[in-house]
């Protein structure tokens, strides 16, 4: 009978700002989508700014968090994305998102005001309290 090694770990190592004041959010991101993926991720953090500069100096990158899997630089979280042939989105899209959430709690503030008010959220009043708080978003 032959008996089988484990297969071989992947393995991944991230370097990220990890600072008093800061921690960067796209190195948290990094490190949780290579534990998603499989990787046993070597965390590597970078605590002061000359830290960062004399690595950024050292590979010629612009950016961190840096990814390297089994020694190759893939690169920052777009790019650790696209290897994991994971949409990334486009920084130029126009997002609509903010509008919309902005809107809807202004919706929601004047139906539960008018809910409270008259014991109904459909109400005259209510729309023209939607209308009046929203009205300084709507000159932007």
């Amino acid at each position: 009978m032959n008996a089988q090694s484990p297969p071989h770990p992947k393995r991944a190592t991230l370097y990220r700002m990890v600072m008093v004041q800061h921690v960067c959010p796209y190195g948290l991101k990094a490190k949780d989508l290579l534990r998603r993926q499989g990787y046993e991720v070597e965390d590597r953090w970078l605590t002061t700014h000359e830290a960062v500069d004399a690595f950024k100096d050292e590979h010629q990158v612009k950016t961190t968090p840096q990814i390297f899997i089994e020694g190759q630089r893939i690169g920052g979280y777009d790019d650790l994305r696209r290897y994991f042939g994971k949409p990334v989105a486009d920084p130029k899209a126009t997002s609509y998102q903010p509008v919309i959430a902005l809107f809807g709690m202004t919706l929601l503030i004047a139906l539960a005001t008018s809910l409270a008010m008259y014991g109904t959220p459909f109400t005259i009043r209510a729309g023209e309290w939607f209308i009046g708080s929203a009205w300084p978003y709507w000159r932007c």
